[in-house]
C-alpha cells in the first residue's frame, strides 16, 4: 500500500497542493509515506532476525543489505531520466546528493535498517512466542537508543548556535523558471540558537558543514511557502523575497536521520507484538495503545510549540507519524489477518512483493517516460498529459 501511495504523491503532489509536502510546518498526505517506508523497515527487522543465534552472521547479512540500499539510492538519484518534459544523461559527481530521492529513500531507509538490526541482533533478549512480549523489560536497551537519539537531536537542534552564512545562488537550479538568479552572493542572517526556521535552523548548517551545500537538495519544498512566491511570480518576474529563498536545504539530511532511526525502532517494537504474540486481540489491544500513546504524545508537542515538521523530522512529527502509521496497521491487519479480506488488497501485495523493482522504476521516471512515449498524431495527445491536465483543471476549480 506504502509503495502504492508513493507513486500517487510523487506524481499528484505537484498539482494538488494538500497531496504534495507541506511547505515547512504541518503535515499533507505527502508527509507521512517516509515515516510508513522506516516504520514497516523495523517491522521486517523484527521478523527477519528474530533468530539470533549467530549474531556475527547476521550483521554482516545486515550490514551488506543496508550498504546495497544505500549506494542504489546514491545512484539513482544522480538520475539518467530527470523528468518527464526535459531529459538529461549523466551524473554530476560534484554536486551528487548524497542523503535523499523523491518521496522515499533508500538512504535513508538503508541507515534506520542497519542501527535497527543492530539493535535487533545485539541488545535484546531471548523471549519465548506467547510469553507475555514483556517490550519494556526484554528490550530496554532499544529504549536507551531510542532515549540518547532523541536527546542528542533535539540538544543539537536547538542548541547549536547559527552563524550568518552565504552562499551563490547561480550555482543552483531553481524551483521555478520566473524566479531570477542574482548573480551575487547572498548573505542570510542568523545569529541565532534553537530557530526552527527554513533559514537558520541547526539541522542544514550541519548539513552544509558536513556534506558541502553543492550536495544538498536544490529544490527543497519551502520555495513554496508564500514569502518565496511574490505576486511578482505570476507576472514571470520574481521581485522581492528573503534572501534563503534560493538556499539548497536537505531534508533527508544528517540531524534528520537521528529520528527517522527512531522511527524504524519504533516499527521494529510493533514487529515484537506480531511475532511474539499469537492472539489477535492481545495484539491489537497493545497496538492500539501504542497508537493512541505515540499519536497522542505527537499532539501535545505541537500544541506546546514543537511544530510538526517533516523537513527537520521533529520529535511531534515522529511521535504523530508513528501513530497513524500503527493505526493504519491495525486496519489493515483486521481487514486482511483477521477478515481474511484479501481481494482488496492483491494490488497492494503485488507491489509489496515487486517494492524495489517499482521504485526504481518510478524513481528514474522510466515507467512515464514509457508510458508517455505514445501518442495520438501529436506528442501532447498521451496519457501522462491527459492526467496532469485534467487533475490541474480540477484543482483549479476548488481553488
Amino acid at each position: 500500500m506504502h509503495m502504492k501511495l508513493m507513486v500517487f504523491v510523487d506524481y499528484a503532489g505537484s498539482v494538488l497542493p494538500y497531496v504534495g509536502h507541506a511547505p515547512w510546518d504541518g503535515v499533507h498526505l505527502a508527509d507521512f509515506v517516509m515515516p510508513f517506508f522506516l516504520f514497516i523497515a523495523g517491522i521486517s527487522v523484527s521478523i527477519v532476525y528474530k533468530n539470533k543465534a549467530n549474531k556475527v552472521r547476521s550483521t554482516r547479512k545486515a550490514a551488506v543489505r543496508a550498504v546495497k540500499l544505500f549506494v542504489l539510492g546514491v545512484l539513482l538519484q544522480g538520475g539518467y531520466f530527470h523528468g518527464i518534459n526535459s531529459l538529461t544523461f549523466g551524473v554530476d559527481i560534484d554536486r551528487i546528493r548524497v542523503f535523499g530521492i523523491l518521496q522515499v529513500l533508500p538512504q535513508r531507509i538503508a541507515i534506520g535498517y542497519i542501527v535497527a538490526a543492530l539493535c535487533e541482533i545485539w541488545l535484546s533478549s531471548a523471549a519465548i512466542p506467547n510469553s507475555g512480549c514483556r517490550l519494556f523489560k526484554d528490550y530496554y536497551f532499544q529504549w536507551i537508543i531510542v532515549f540518547v537519539l532523541s536527546s542528542i537531536y533535539v540538544g543539537l537542534l536547538h542548541g547549536i548556535y547559527v552563524p550568518d552564512w552565504k552562499y551563490e545562488p547561480q550555482e543552483f537550479a531553481l524551483s521555478s523558471p520566473s524566479m531570477q538568479i542574482r548573480d551575487v552572493i547572498e548573505k542570510v542572517k542568523c545569529g541565532v540558537r534553537g530557530d526552527l526556521g527554513p533559514a537558520c535552523n541547526a539541522a542544514g548548517m550541519i548539513d552544509r558543514k558536513l556534506l558541502g551545500i553543492k550536495h544538498l537538495y536544490i529544490k527543497p519544498v519551502f520555495r513554496n511557502l508564500k514569502e518565496c512566491r511574490t505576486p511578482g511570480d505570476e507576472d514571470g518576474a520574481y521581485t522581492t523575497y528573503p534572501s534563503w529563498c534560493q538556499a539548497p536545504f536537505d531534508p533527508e539530511g544528517i540531524l534528520s536521520s537521528l529520528m527517522a532511526v527512531v522511527s524504524c525502532i519504533f516499527g521494529l517494537h510493533f514487529g515484537h507484538t506480531l511475532v511474539l504474540l499469537e492472539d489477535h486481540k492481545r495484539r491489537l489491544t497493545r497496538w492500539l495503545l501504542f497508537s493512541l500513546a505515540t499519536s497522542g504524545l505527537g499532539m501535545i508537542l505541537a500544541c506546546i510549540g514543537v511544530p510538526l515538521n517533516k523537513s527537520l523530522y521533529t520529535i511531534s512529527y515522529t511521535f504523530l507519524t508513528t501513530g497513524v502509521a500503527v493505526a493504519t496497521f491495525c486496519a489493515l491487519y483486521v481487514l486482511v489477518d483477521i477478515y481474511e479480506y484479501k481481494w482488496p488488497t492483491y494490488v497492494f501485495q503485488w507491489m509489496g512483493r515487486h517494492s524495489l523493482s517499482i521504485f526504481v522504476l518510478v524513481a528514474s521516471n522510466i515507467a512515464v517516460i514509457a508510458v508517455q512515449g505514445f501518442y495520438w498524431r501529436n506528442p501532447k495527445n498521451n496519457i501522462v498529459h491527459w492526467i496532469v491536465s485534467l487533475v490541474r483543471k480540477y484543482a483549479a476549480i476548488d481553488e
